[in-house]
């Protein structure tokens, strides 16, 4: 007859409750959560401690580029097509792409430039333009709509791609994929365990690392699961699904069109640009006063028109709460407004893909927010230890820590086991770095399983000892 083990010891195994008390799925949980966990913990890892260094870089960029984030204050301020004079005449390579006109006091303007020479395609080169005085202060490579400079650029892609593109990817949908799958099965067997056998206080040993490690993943998990499906509206194969989701239910995200109505405008609201840029001249100022006139207020960028057809585009760019994203098309020839597009207007799902987005990267509640993201990176980092640590602890059976029977799908009632399958077939065709690593997880283990029952069959007294650790393992933690 077993024993509880005591406070001081982590020894003696846990006393089995009646089966009535205990879920028939709860030993599937226990198995798929450890091998989930032990096989993409290493993914996971990578993921936080890169999260980690994101969730830090928007302090440290304040800092690193103080020079050119910012100006001394003044009371005069130079039309925005001044502001672009200046950049273009320091840096003439290139075409302006967009700019950013100073959002406050001691701010600069940015101008970007595409096709620079020796920057990547997908950035741009900021300059940085000091709004009073007309001065360059410097320029730097920018990626992205929330104007990432090299520092950060260079610790968003380690956490997205490991550096290795498209390819690297896969890395990351793999940990966001998997997140939500570890975190539920965490929650259901700490749910699961007696109260007695949850506490920390008073324990050593194993029983003292799953404690904590129980504890922890309960009071972060909500953080995690939301984590995970934020992590999957952008990725490669998962985000696909999700946005052809929103697409069929109308949700997606509305653009703005910027053609203008009846036809061209031919050398109007443009002049003063070099070589025919359409990033510099009068339409720029006339493109921000129409913008004005319709109520957008600082930040704002200005996209210049792609060609003769095309209008100015100014959108509002704060991703901070509470959240500025309005937009309007203004005609280059007339200066007047031909399309708007409000934030207010978006679809509920759109709205709510795009605060959870901003959230994910720490911009939607500025230093709480990188704050929450560096502690919740921090827990992931400790959980992972503390999983393996367990591992470790569990026993000596091979040269790393004793795994978990085999025995846990054949407990599960029919009833239980059908509809489970069919909502994991579902969720991994949408989620497919979660589905084919899962099947070939259960594959493997069903063939393993079959050879082990029928190796103990051929060996007297072995299916007697394998069916009686199977069920130990349903009364195990």
């Amino acid at each position: 007859m077993s024993t509880a083990p005591s406070p001081a010891t982590d020894e003696a195994p846990a006393p089995a409750p009646s089966p009535g008390r205990r879920s028939p799925l709860r030993p599937l949980v226990l198995r798929l959560h450890f091998y989930a966990g032990l096989l993409v913990a290493p993914f996971l890892l990578v993921a936080a401690v890169s999260g980690l260094l994101y969730a830090g870089s928007f302090q440290a960029e304040k800092y690193v580029y103080a020079h050119e984030l910012t100006a001394p204050e003044s009371h005069r301020r130079l039309a925005v097509s001044a502001q672009v004079a200046a950049a273009r005449e320091a840096h003439p390579e290139g075409t302006v792409t967009a700019v950013r006109p100073a959002s406050g006091p001691g701010t600069t303007t940015r101008v970007m430039l595409s096709g620079v020479p020796g920057v990547d395609p997908d950035h741009t080169l900021a300059v940085f333009v000091d709004p009073g005085t007309g001065q360059v202060r410097g320029s730097l490579e920018q990626y992205g709509s929330t104007g990432a400079l090299p520092l950060r650029t260079w610790t968003d892609e380690l956490h997205r791609d490991l550096h290795l593109g498209d390819t690297g990817r896969l890395y990351s949908e793999l940990a966001a994929s998997w997140l939500w799958v570890v975190t539920g099965g965490g929650l259901v067997l700490w749910f699961s365990r007696r109260r007695a056998l949850r506490r920390v206080r008073g324990t050593r040993g194993r029983r003292r690392t799953l404690g904590l490690h129980g504890t922890v993943g309960v009071w972060t998990a909500v953080g995690f699961l939301f984590l995970s499906a934020t992590g999957l509206t952008w990725s490669t194969y998962a985000g696909a699904h999700i946005d052809d989701l929103r697409t069929s239910l109308g949700q997606a995200t509305p653009a703005l069109s910027a053609a203008v109505p009846g036809g061209e405008h031919t050398g109007h609201g443009t002049a003063g640009g070099t070589g025919g840029d359409a990033g510099s001249g009068a339409g720029l100022d006339r493109a921000l006063a129409a913008a004005r006139a319709k109520g957008l207020g600082d930040p704002v960028e200005i996209v210049p028109p792609a060609d003769a057809r095309s209008a100015y585009v100014v959108r509002q760019v704060q991703r901070s709460w509470p959240e500025k994203q309005d937009a309007v098309a203004v005609d280059p020839a007339t200066g007047e407004v031909t399309g708007e597009l409000r934030f207010a207007d978006y679809p509920v799902l759109a709205r709510l893909t795009r605060w959870g987005i901003d959230l994910h990267t720490g911009v939607l509640f500025g230093l709480a927010n990188q704050i929450a993201l560096a502690l919740l990176a921090l827990a992931l980092v400790l959980l992972i230890v503390w999983g393996y640590r367990m591992w470790w602890q569990r026993g000596r059976g091979s040269a790393f820590g004793r795994p978990l029977p085999r025995g846990s799908w054949a407990q599960v009632p029919p009833y239980l086991l059908v509809p489970a399958l069919a909502v994991i077939a579902t969720t991994g065709y949408f989620v497919p770095l979660l589905g084919i690593p899962l099947a070939a997880f259960i594959a493997v283990d069903v063939v393993l399983g079959e050879i082990a029952h029928r190796r103990g069959r051929r060996t007297p007294g072995n299916a007697d000892a394998d069916t009686s650790a199977a069920s130990g393992a349903a009364g195990a933690r």
